[in-house]
């Protein structure tokens, strides 16, 4: 798995899903919450772990950090995840890491926004714009990162800590115009335009869990076993994953959720796409 995961992509994407159905009635955080590290270059999930009420991400993810092989990986993820111990941690095992920055660490948080505001401080940026088209919406993305942290006095704090960065995204569609700034940390000292396609990584994951209630209504399975709920979970993880190579390798335009009814309609591309696994 080593020499198959350090082939297929240098960044690796963790976030948790609740199944909601699992909720208890009344008892609204008590649904089972699956967190998945995963190499969005290839799709294949590394590492899976379950979370239960008495806990959550944070603490589930850093254990995981123990046995998952994240060396030359970046491994990215939301604000939750922005803990100086999970830092330190993945710094340890050869790692890098980007993480989004919220208000969960105020001070840091404040500075930073302080910094960017401030036209002063503009000349200590160094920027990379993209401007795309998709489905009659037009996205531009703007990435300011800052050159010198030498006035930052929290960087101590963080292991490694070298960059940060903001990026500005700005959609306008037919419904109106969306303008939304996200902070980062990171160890990496990359060239603004790279550090905004690894950011842009992240969203691969979060296709992934749209994709298991969207093709496989994941939320609305109705059966009553845990395990069974993590068992179905990762079929269906692998199951996107092989259905998603077969399609690129024969480069169709199908949907995933269309491939899959031509398999139940096709025994022989049924075959053809289980040759895969």
């Amino acid at each position: 798995m080593r020499r198959f995961a350090g082939a297929d992509g240098d960044v690796l994407s963790v976030d948790g899903k609740a199944i909601r159905r699992t909720v208890k009635d009344g008892q609204p955080h008590t649904a089972l919450q699956i967190l998945t590290a995963y190499l969005t270059e290839s799709g294949v999930v590394l590492g899976q772990r379950s979370i239960h009420e008495k806990t959550n991400e944070i603490p589930v993810f850093q254990e995981m950090m123990g046995y998952l092989d994240v060396s030359g990986k970046t491994i990215t993820a939301d604000a939750m995840h922005c803990q100086k111990e999970t830092c330190r941690k993945i710094i340890e095992k050869g790692g890098h890491y980007l993480f989004g920055l919220k208000e969960n660490h105020k001070t840091l948080f404040d500075d930073v926004d302080l910094f960017f505001n401030d036209e002063i401080c503009a000349e200590d940026t160094e920027t990379f714009r993209t401007i795309e088209k998709n489905a009659g919406r037009i996205e531009e993305r703007i990435c300011r990162k800052i050159t010198d942290l030498t006035w930052l006095e929290a960087r101590k704090d963080w292991a490694g800590l070298r960059t940060i960065f903001e990026v500005r995204r700005i959609v306008q569609s037919k419904r109106g115009c969306s303008d939304e700034t996200c902070y980062y940390i990171s160890d990496l000292e990359k060239p603004a335009e790279e550090l905004l396609r690894i950011a842009r990584e992240h969203w691969k994951i979060e296709s992934l869990h749209w994709m298991l209630d969207v093709v496989f209504s994941e939320d609305e399975c109705k059966i009553l076993s845990e395990n069974g709920h993590k068992t179905l979970n990762a079929f269906r993880k692998l199951a996107l994953l092989i259905h998603k190579r077969f399609i690129a390798e024969h480069h169709k335009k199908s949907s995933v959720k269309a491939h899959l009814l031509s398999c139940l309609l096709d025994e022989n591309l049924l075959a053809q796409v289980s040759s895969n696994l």
